[in-house]
């Protein structure tokens, strides 16, 4: 079977468990993309199968369903987070009280140019500021700072592929991560200009990413715990959830991945306190002085 860069195929030897597009093929082996989750994997040809109309719609069928019940929860939160503003803002409702909101700004910065895509409009669809860029994850740790200068970020989402082999390595060693070393050092980087975890908050990790070296270089939040596969919108619920939490409370590293696809075994980091802040009055644009 022939096969193309972007062909849509899944892996004999994982009884077909993820779905991947082609990215490259040199010889007779395929450098693979994850469609959903973070991950970059090696195949020989002959171990691809190309996923038929029929099996694809039902496997975005499915993975449609999971994402809204990632969205649905993340709403419900939401909702409970406002309820509470509203309540010290009026003073426990003994004042009607109209404020305004100081949201955070997120610099996202991501591997693959789809997910990159997919993740923006989910940030729109939660009603965060986001300033997206696509870099390759070795182009990331050269290209941050000025990045973090120019864009001024509150927030940080250091994300693409990443995979652990442990032909490399234990998993222990980084070298036996494709991408995470990268990771580590733009964390570094950006750490270099903003020290304090407060202040700037950063999540950093793909697919089964060296989860202790980045929370050592100065990350918040990172994946992988358990060294599995995270899903390409994970690292948004975590931004949103810091980026819509009073500056005056801490988030628990719980409350941070809950709604998440992952859940702890691919997601962790340390408390950290939110970054929302609110004032008053609320002024309409449309009232005169």
């Amino acid at each position: 079977m022939n096969f193309s860069i972007g062909t849509l195929v899944t892996r004999k030897s994982y009884n077909h468990d993820l779905l991947f597009r082609i990215a490259n093929i040199k010889e007779d082996v395929a450098s693979l993309y994850g469609e959903d989750w973070r991950l970059e994997a090696d195949a020989p040809i002959d171990d691809l199968e190309r996923v038929e109309e029929r099996d694809l719609e039902k496997r975005r069928k499915k993975e449609k369903e999971k994402e809204e019940f990632s969205y649905r929860l993340f709403r419900q939160d939401y909702q409970l987070m406002k309820e509470k503003r509203d309540y010290q803002a009026s003073d426990g409702y003994h004042h009607y009280a109209k404020y305004f909101q100081l949201p955070a700004k997120v610099l996202h910065l991501d591997g693959d140019q789809m997910y990159l895509r997919k993740c923006i409009e989910l940030y729109q669809r939660l009603g965060l500021q986001v300033h997206g860029v696509h870099l390759y994850e070795k182009e990331m740790p050269n290209q941050i700072g000025e990045l973090v200068e120019k864009i001024q970020p509150d927030i940080i989402v250091i994300t693409g592929h990443d995979s652990f082999s442990k032909n490399k390595g234990t998993k222990n060693d980084l070298r036996a991560y494709r991408h995470s070393k990268y990771f580590a050092d733009t964390v570094r980087e950006a750490r270099r200009i903003n020290p304090n975890l407060d202040q700037l908050v950063i999540f950093a990790g793909a697919c089964q990413s060296h989860f202790e070296s980045l929370i050592r270089a100065g990350a918040n939040f990172a994946s992988s715990p358990l060294r599995i596969n995270i899903h390409a919108l994970d690292p948004v619920y975590i931004a949103a959830k810091i980026a819509y939490t009073s500056f005056m409370e801490r988030v628990s590293v719980w409350d941070a991945i809950r709604n998440t696809m992952t859940g702890e075994k691919g997601m962790g980091g340390v408390e950290t306190r939110g970054l929302l802040r609110t004032g008053m009055p609320y002024m309409e644009d449309n009232e005169k002085e």
